[in-house]
């Protein structure tokens, strides 16, 4: 079957007949309203089954300080945020709304492509309201810090923000 244009309507065929006749019997939206599943019955052979709807939202390339691109890695977000995180009193939970809210702020800039700097401090933030210890952490390793002096500062200058508890 052709892939239907924007005049078509799409269809799902059956796993079990390959029919492209089905029909939606039941809609609703799961995973905290981020997906839509559907349950359908093939008008061939009346076989049922399910299918989930996500939509699909690109990420932006990064743009690496040396010039170089390369498209947004989840995996290596989290890994960088757990080590920051390592033996802290943080959920996994609230790990993963904090990457949730920083894939939200990225994909709103509505850019195609942005500066590592620009996720380097998103995360940044989003430590910072998890855990001051993992922000300090995080930032001494991208501020590349070279002494005492640049983690004292840090911290003095973090101990005089309003806490945001």
């Amino acid at each position: 079957m052709p892939v239907p244009t924007s005049d078509q309507p799409a269809f799902m065929h059956c796993p079990f007949c390959t029919a492209h006749d089905t029909k939606v019997i039941d809609s609703r939206l799961v995973a905290e309203g981020d997906q839509v599943r559907r349950r359908r019955e093939c008008l061939a052979c009346g076989e049922r089954f399910t299918t989930f709807e996500t939509a699909e939202l690109v990420m932006p390339r990064l743009i690496k300080q040396d010039g170089s691109r390369q498209p947004f890695d989840e995996d290596k977000l989290r890994a960088g945020m757990q080590r920051a995180l390592e033996k802290r009193p943080v959920s996994v939970e609230r790990l993963e709304e904090a990457i949730v809210h920083i894939k939200h702020k990225l994909r709103a800039t509505g850019e195609r492509e942005i500066k590592s700097r620009v996720l380097g401090e998103l995360v940044m933030a989003e430590l910072q309201k998890l855990d001051e210890v993992a922000y300090i952490r995080f930032a001494s390793v991208y501020r590349r810090f070279q002494d005492l002096n640049e983690f004292r500062e840090e911290i003095e200058r973090l101990s005089r923000e309003p806490s945001k508890a």
